[in-house]
């Protein structure tokens, strides 16, 4: 059986962060929650640990969360994300990067301007990364509750279509359906698809809209 990846996610202790290191331990996936502080890091993989009854998650701060990790999950706080990605870019070179930045503003999200987040970190960590853009479409919450099943589809943008292959992979062991979309420019739609959503959530008393990809071969 093929050997599975470990995980590093930055900005691992937030709701998105610790939601998905739970549905991948769960999946038998090593995860490594990085964080500038390295203290609060490992105590979020503790507390995953206690809950969940495995040992597969573990807290480290940012730069050394990444140089363990196979794979990494960016999911800083859209303000955080071009700084993150500075002090990381020697670290990330010759890996994989999911970057989930959605650049939404509060209280009135409208879809934002090219190039999308996903784009901006491409040019900034250069072509020894390899950037995909995946998560941006999902509620942060929809993965805290492992009792429910994960509704959402997932658009994954990428120039580089293996990389977008072993992410749209690990997804669907999460028991989501995920999808090529296109490219790392096509990801500025996906980030004005998550405006449009949150909108829908706020119009229409709604918890956690998602889209589902319908159709046939």
């Amino acid at each position: 059986m093929e050997k599975k990846p470990v995980i590093s996610i930055i900005g691992g202790t937030g709701n998105l962060g610790t939601g998905l290191a739970k549905r991948l331990a769960v999946k038998g996936y090593k995860v490594i929650l990085g964080s500038r502080s390295e203290e609060k890091a490992e105590k979020s993989a503790a507390e995953l640990k206690r809950a969940l009854g495995v040992d597969l998650i573990h807290g480290m701060q940012n730069q050394e969360a990444v140089r363990g990790g196979d794979l990494i999950i960016l999911t800083v706080v859209q303000s955080a994300h071009e700084a993150a990605l500075k002090s990381l870019k020697e670290d990330l070179q010759g890996k994989i990067l999911v970057d989930a930045t959605a650049r939404i503003k509060f209280p009135n999200p409208k879809p934002p301007q090219p190039p999308s987040a996903p784009r901006r970190a491409q040019t900034l960590l250069g072509e020894g990364v390899r950037v995909v853009a995946a998560f941006q479409n999902v509620a942060a919450q929809s993965f805290a509750d492992l009792e429910k099943e994960l509704e959402s589809d997932v658009l994954v943008c990428a120039d580089d279509r293996e990389a977008a292959r072993q992410v749209i992979d690990i997804i669907e062991e999460l028991g989501m359906q995920a999808y090529y979309a296109g490219d790392l420019d096509a990801a500025n739609t996906v980030e004005g698809l998550t405006a449009l959503l949150v909108n829908i959530n706020k119009y229409n008393d709604i918890h956690h809209a998602s889209i589902q990809v319908t159709g046939s071969e």
